[in-house]
């Protein structure tokens, strides 16, 4: 392995572990909300992100339809 490859590896590995630590602290802010309070809250921006994505994939299928 050349000494460019290597790096590029060990740059890899920091990023998942950053990416790790980012989740598992998601993870534990989740389960340390009161879901009681939030429940609404969440249930309004999940329809929210819920509709953004089903808005864009209706308009890329309207787009390729359209080709």
């Amino acid at each position: 392995m050349t000494p460019e490859e290597l790096k590029l590896e060990e740059r890899k590995v920091k990023a998942l572990e950053k990416i790790a630590n980012s989740v598992d602290a998601l993870t534990v802010w989740f389960e340390e909300i009161d879901k009681e309070e939030w429940s609404g809250r969440i249930q309004y921006y999940l329809a929210e992100w819920k509709n953004t994505i089903v808005v864009e994939d209706e308009v890329k299928e309207v787009k390729k339809a359209k080709k």
